[in-house]
């Protein structure tokens, strides 16, 4: 299922209008970066991607947090600047990606709260045990394919490798055809403790779902909490709450995973 070595695509860097982009030798955006701005998460759907913050009313929450796909290091350079109780384990196949997000988009050198492993991601979850508060995939080839990180078995180990309390959060291509494929095998591997949030602009579907213990979080309190993070960590999730809203019928005004 998995694929040990390192792909041999091109690593391109481009800028347009202040923003640094990362591409893997084609126009499919893989990582950006506002360059006067380079701790925010300029692309929608990785904003998108922490709306898992609103699940879960502990400030020092999550402790432990797995991301699988590097990129442009975006998502890894936003926790460890606005969760510094928080530690930070990046799985990336590519050490060339690892060489341009330090190089070009200002990943911190800090293993002591931020490690990178060289790996596959499918491996590295199949072949531990260390569990995790959050785990988060964004994980795409050249062409916006996901391979071993879109199949039963990689859904079935995060689910073990999560925490009771743990969500695991995964960035889907809304528009592409294996698309309500991958939502089934999601469903059908966390017992239907599934949200997925209506497509970004981008077409960038994120879905979030619950290991273990249920989340049940009612409309009040996420907006709530969106407004903390919001004040907090300057990132805005209320327009991701009323799109969601609009999206799907929330029973009693809660949102349960």
């Amino acid at each position: 299922m998995a694929r040990s070595s390192a792909p041999r695509h091109a690593i391109d860097i481009s800028e347009e209008d202040g923003v640094r982009y990362l591409h893997f030798g084609s126009d499919w955006i893989q990582g950006a970066m506002r360059i006067a701005r380079p701790w925010s998460l300029e692309l929608d759907y990785t904003r998108e991607m922490m709306a898992g913050l609103l699940f879960e009313p502990d400030p020092q929450w999550p402790k432990d947090i797995l991301l699988i796909g590097l990129g442009a290091g975006s998502l890894a350079k936003f926790i460890y600047r606005n969760l510094p109780a928080s530690r930070i384990t990046v799985v990336e196949i590519n050490p060339q990606v690892e060489f341009a997000a330090r190089q070009f988009f200002k990943l911190p050198d800090d293993p002591q709260r931020l490690q990178v492993e060289i790996a596959c991601g499918a491996d590295f979850m199949l072949g531990g045990r260390k569990q995790y508060d959050m785990i988060l995939v964004d994980g795409f080839d050249p062409k916006a394919r996901m391979g071993a990180l879109d199949t039963e078995p990689f859904f079935l180990a995060s689910r073990a490798r999560l925490r009771d309390s743990g969500l695991f959060g995964i960035n889907l291509l809304g528009r592409e055809k294996g698309f309500k494929n991958a939502v089934d095998r999601l469903r059908a591997v966390f017992d239907g403790r599934l949200a997925v949030f209506p497509s970004c602009d981008s077409g960038n579907t994120i879905a979030f779902a619950s290991g273990g213990a249920p989340h049940s979080v009612s409309l009040d309190e996420l907006r709530a909490r969106a407004e903390t993070v919001r004040k907090n960590m300057r990132l805005d999730l209320r327009p991701t709450i009323s799109r969601l809203q609009l999206a799907h019928p929330l029973p009693d005004g809660r949102l349960t995973l």
